[in-house]
């Protein structure tokens, strides 16, 4: 029968900066394995690993997807300075000493890790690994995540260039057409980073008998790839909306502020994990399906500088929806008693005011007819 042996009393990774939030590549990962033991252990090494993997792993239909991609091995015998070793080089540990192995290595140039990600589906994670080895086996291991952060630079003359797009739709009733909307938007640049101001501008158009709202709101894309198979996972991480538009009107968003939250920079580098974003503006329309324009964002890590003249993303100053009409008005309003007769005659639908992202809303409202108006008799 075996002597049971107890675990160390301590035994964990610290990182020589430990406010240091995240590295990159090319950066020095450096700290010290302490360990600390409840009784006299005679160990044959302490081995050091630095880990870095993207792992994708879920389910689709009867399938079992699993991938991952390596991007940091490395791994090293940790040696005590001033501590002498038995004829065997192995260490031993006793009671009421505090050892503290050092250690330290390089993370690969910039450009071939990716930074850290946790997701849905899968995740991209970097740590330390710690393993005490006795008798050749594995007696004990910790480990410590760190993050990477790979530098995305806005600045850049493709990051740097404004975003536009358009988009038109046709709405139908019971497959009698209904007129259409479209909506024309752009944004400054293409690139940004968390806190700063996307100001969009933006026109809509309802010629629909309906009443729409339109709405932006930041969409992160999330794409994983394995055993030849993509999943895709949507995310709506901020969102703005403006008034309703009324049939035969419009609305222009001047300047229209949407602020860029804690976000993920983009990932764009590996092959099984995609995370991408967008500024999505769109069109609720009740009883249809939206009209929606994705403008392609990028989210780095290196704000804007203020060189380039062309954005006004960091503006402070909120926009606001104006309003604006598309079709001519009456020259006056009609008498209250014709409302009441048409109302009577046709018992009028009335748009309903759905402000809900769901494809299944009602269209209209019926309201009862209006009962005739009051008799007035002039009184001298």
């Amino acid at each position: 029968m075996g002597v049971l042996t107890k675990k160390p009393k301590t035994f964990e990774v610290q990182f020589s900066d430990p406010n240091k939030s995240a590295y990159s590549g090319g950066d020095k990962v450096a700290g010290q394995v302490i360990v600390e033991v409840a009784e006299v252990v005679q160990v044959s090494a302490v081995k050091l690993l630095g880990i870095g993997c993207a792992r994708v792993e879920y389910n689709k239909g009867k399938m079992h997807c699993r991938d991952e991609i390596e991007y940091l091995k490395y791994e090293d015998v940790l040696h005590l300075d001033h501590q002498p070793t038995d004829a065997d080089d192995s260490i031993t540990l006793r009671p009421g000493n505090r050892y503290k192995f050092m250690f330290g290595f390089e993370l690969p140039q910039a450009g071939c890790l990716v930074s850290s990600y946790v997701g849905k589906f899968g995740s991209v994670r970097y740590y330390v690994k710690a393993v005490i080895e006795k008798s050749g086996h594995q007696y004990a291991e910790c480990k410590r995540y760190f993050e990477v952060e790979e530098p995305i630079d806005i600045n850049t003359q493709e990051l740097m260039s404004p975003v536009t797009g358009a988009k038109q739709k046709k709405v139908t009733c019971m497959f009698i057409p209904d007129g259409c909307v479209s909506v024309a938007a752009r944004i400054g640049r293409k690139g940004y980073c968390e806190g700063e101001n996307i100001c969009i501008n933006a026109q809509f158009e309802n010629s629909c008998s309906r009443i729409v709202v339109p709405k932006a709101a930041i969409i992160a894309k999330h794409i994983y790839r394995a055993n030849g198979r993509t999943k895709e996972f949507h995310e709506k991480l901020t969102s703005v909306r403006g008034d309703h538009i009324i049939s035969g009107m419009c609305d222009v968003w001047q300047g229209r502020v949407l602020r860029v939250p804690k976000l993920k920079p983009t990932i764009l580098g590996c092959d099984i994990i995609h995370v991408d974003y967008c500024l999505r503006i769109y069109l609720h329309i009740p009883g249809s399906e939206k009209l929606i324009l994705d403008l392609p964002l990028v989210i780095g890590t290196i704000p804007y500088n203020g060189m380039n003249s062309r954005t006004s993303s960091m503006s402070s100053q909120d926009g606001s929806g104006t309003s604006s009409t598309c079709v001519s008005l009456p020259s006056s309003p009609p008498s209250y008693s014709e409302i009441s007769r048409v109302n009577h005659i046709d018992s009028s639908f009335i748009p309903l005011l759905d402000d809900y992202d769901k494809d299944d809303s009602p269209i209209f409202m019926r309201i009862h007819a209006l009962p005739p108006p009051p008799a007035y008799t002039e009184q001298n």
